[in-house]
Parts: C-alpha cells; structure tokens; sequence
C-alpha cells in the first residue's frame, strides 16, 4: 500500500498550481466575507476529490493491465484508495480549521468558542467520507464519464428513501418532527459523534462494495 500512496502523492504533486489556485479562491471568498466554514468545507472537499483523478489516472489506457502485474492484491488498491482520501481531506480540514482559526483570533470575532468551532468543523467530516463513500465505488464501477449519471441516480435513490421513511413514520403514527426537534436536547457533541461513526459504517460498506467491483473488474 505504501508504494501505491506514493504513486498518488506524486501524481498530486503534479497539480499543484491547481492546488495552490483553489488555496487562494478559498482564502480570497472568505476574506470578502462568506462564513468562515467555507473555506474549510470548499479546500476539503476538492482536495478529497482528487482520489477520483487518481483512479483516472490508473484507467487512462489500458492502465490497470499493467498496475495489476506489480505485488499487490486488488483489494490492497481499493483500500489504498480509501485511505487516500481521508489523508487528503483530513490534511485539506486541517489546514482549513488553522486557517479560519487564525481568521477568528485576528479578527477578534465576538463570542468565538474554540470547543463550538471545533465541534462545527468536526461536523464538516462525516459529509466528507459519505461523499467518498459514495464516489469511490462509482467511479471503479463505471468510470469517469458515467459515473456522474450514477452519482446523480444515487442522489435520486436517496431522496426516494428518505421519502419513504416520512410515508413509514406517517403510517406507524411516528411524530417525525417531533423526533427531530428532540436531537438538540442530546447536545451537538453527541450528535456529532454518532454522525462520525454512521459515517465510518457507510465508508466501510462502501469500502467492502469497492472490493467487490474490483474483484470481477476484467482488464
């Protein structure tokens, strides 16, 4: 897996005029004015986007064919995969959270609570890895092009799931709303903390779904 992760971290070091631009788009919105969440969401999501370049990259002709004749197993790329991507939107977060936290002290914000900020930041993690969860094993599947359509098709399944959760709870006689307005008396730590671990479940899952579509990959 190291040689593979190495492999990656040049293939990102060839971008990095591209990273440097999306640097300074970030640091330039929010010194104009967007919330200071922006910057941390907007560098961790494009830089936690970039494993699906990587994968690109591997396809580009016929490249699996020669990948695969180096000393590792399939499921070892699949893994590789994952844990790239929570390196570069853990390290894309991170330099975001000291970023804005530099913003917040600088400018003496009014009120600002480091243990509020952290818990707001932290939250921004566990959209991340769905996101990924949800990418990684589309874009193995179907390659770049139609895997849009089916990232937009899994959008649409989502949607039809959490209207037929409402039509469930409406029919069991399930106050929904009521359920929901009950989470803030958990406090936003806890709340946060189990959105971490569904989170965790659904990359593993996915991560597991991957392993099966490289598997019967025919290259």
């Amino acid at each position: 897996m190291k040689g593979l992760l190495i492999k990656d971290y040049k293939l990102m070091r060839s971008q990095n005029r591209f990273f440097i631009v999306v640097i300074l788009v970030g640091i330039a919105m929010t010194l104009i004015g967007y919330d200071y969440t922006f910057i941390t969401s907007y560098l961790s999501f494009v830089c936690s986007m970039f494993v699906l370049s990587t994968i690109s990259y591997d396809e580009f002709d016929n490249g699996y064919a020669f990948l695969f004749t180096l000393p590792f197993k399939r499921n070892t790329y699949v893994k590789e995969k994952y844990v790239f991507g929570l390196i570069t939107s853990g390290l894309a977060w991170l330099f975001g959270v000291v970023i804005t936290t530099a913003f917040q002290l600088i400018t003496h914000t009014p009120d600002f609570s480091m243990i509020d900020w952290l818990i707001a930041e932290l939250m921004l993690m566990p959209a991340l890895w769905v996101v990924l969860a949800v990418m990684i094993p589309c874009q193995l599947k179907f390659g770049g092009e139609k895997s849009r359509i089916a990232i937009f098709g899994a959008v649409g399944a989502a949607v039809v799931i959490g209207i037929v959760i409402v039509r469930i709870c409406d029919f069991l006689q399930i106050d929904l709303a009521a359920v929901l307005n009950a989470l803030p008396s958990m406090g936003i730590g806890t709340i946060t903390v189990l959105l971490i671990l569904i989170a965790l479940i659904v990359l593993l899952i996915s991560e597991k779904i991957s392993e099966k579509i490289m598997a019967a990959k025919e290259f």
